[in-house]
């Protein structure tokens, strides 16, 4: 069963680099789902286990689902949050919400830094460029669906704290 209460979110700074953008200095619409991943890695390692921990209890979080909505982009050297959250788990799923939010924008003669740090909060900073989220299932390294409880219970119980605020 699903548990359908989804956790406070967590903020991930990032600056948007050129490498990112095309020509026109838009960020390129891929990226984002690269700063999806972003933002669940750190969800993952700010509830207390980096993610390659898991891997090395064998076990591997594979996307099932991609949503993405675009509402007006991200451009070259705009100070951006990656806003990550989980919304649904259980046993064998995960569901991530995620946002990526301006929080600055350059400006010639302006100073880079916007005086962002990293938060935990209910209130979102900034404004809404993209949202979406991933869906995933928890395999084994051999790809077979694995129960989270069985085969990690202290990572199911640490994942249940965190969403359920216990």
């Amino acid at each position: 069963m699903m548990e359908k209460q989804a956790s406070r979110w967590h903020l991930h700074p990032q600056r948007v680099r050129y490498q990112e953008t095309d020509q026109m200095q838009v960020v390129f619409h891929g990226n984002y789902v690269n700063w999806f991943e972003i933002g669940r890695t750190e969800w993952v390692r700010s509830a207390g286990i980096p993610y390659a921990a898991i891997e090395q209890q064998g076990l591997l979080l594979p996307v099932t689902e991609l949503q993405c909505r675009f509402l007006r982009p991200a451009r070259y050297d705009n100070q951006i949050v990656i806003c990550t959250r989980v919304t649904e788990f259980s046993t064998v799923r995960l569901t991530f919400e995620s946002q990526i939010r301006l929080v600055g924008e350059t400006r010639e003669g302006e100073p880079r830094s916007t005086g962002f740090t990293e938060a935990s909060t209910d209130e979102l900073p900034g404004e809404l460029l993209v949202e979406g989220g991933t869906r995933h299932v928890w395999v084994g390294a051999d790809f077979r669906p694995a129960r989270l409880d069985k085969a990690a219970p202290e990572l199911y119980a640490l994942i249940q704290q965190v969403v359920l605020g216990e």
